[in-house]
């Protein structure tokens, strides 16, 4: 994958006050005006991560990112100049690793895009790939998820989350080293976004008990990747 990034963004300013300091990190900015560019532009140069703006002409940015998430797991960032928690969650909930409220500073975007790339990490002692539970199995090589030998359209964030927590069965993990170790301990954004991805992988996973193995919410700490038989 190449190191570009697209702004999708209809207004021309913006995307001429972030280029030199992205492209000052090494990458290359793709710029796309309206929604249909974005896709256009995605699907021609795969880019290695997209900063979309919410309100843009022809298709808005939630109806793209579902788009985009219908065949990619490539890092989005939503831009959106209203800051309600609905608008947020809703970016989110269209599977969005990130999202930035207008106005930002240049230098912010940038932390976010580092940020956002950061690749988890991993305990030294886990060196296994692969994780295999009832009905589930977790491919962190090639980044996939089966349930009943079914793939499981989870975004990168959900699997890394995931892998996080069953890799550590039966162990508490907090939100604050989810966040540390998924989005990277100078992430700037909510720390709700947690919760919200977990609230995603139990609904594409369809958790309603009926396995040995369960995501538990753990009042006031975080998360506990629970099984009976382990």
């Amino acid at each position: 994958m190449d190191k570009n990034i697209l702004i999708a963004d209809d207004n021309i300013e913006i995307i001429k006050i972030l280029k030199p300091y992205i492209e000052k990190e090494g990458f290359t900015v793709i710029f796309a005006l309206d929604g249909e560019e974005a896709l256009l532009k995605f699907n021609h140069y795969n880019p290695q991560l997209i900063l979309l703006d919410i309100m843009m002409p022809l298709m808005d940015g939630i109806e793209v990112c579902n788009k985009i998430r219908e065949k990619s797991n490539t890092p989005i960032i939503m831009i959106t100049a209203k800051s309600e928690d609905a608008d947020k969650i809703l970016g989110l909930n269209s599977g969005a690793d990130d999202y930035i409220v207008k106005p930002f500073s240049p230098g912010e975007v940038v932390a976010r895009i580092k940020a956002v790339l950061r690749r988890i990490t991993f305990p030294e002692s886990n060196k296994m790939s692969l994780i295999k539970y009832e009905s589930l199995e977790l491919d962190i090589d090639n980044y996939s998820v089966k349930l009943k030998g079914k793939n499981i359209n989870l975004t990168k964030k959900e699997i890394e989350v995931l892998w996080m927590l069953s890799s550590s069965p039966n162990k508490i993990v907090s939100r604050d080293d989810l966040l540390d170790n998924i989005w990277g301990v100078d992430y700037f954004g909510d720390p709700r976004t947690v919760d919200t991805h977990i609230k995603r992988i139990r609904s594409k996973l369809h958790l309603n008990g009926q396995y040995n193995w369960d995501i538990k919410t753990i009042w006031a700490i975080g998360y506990k990747f629970e099984v009976k038989d382990v």
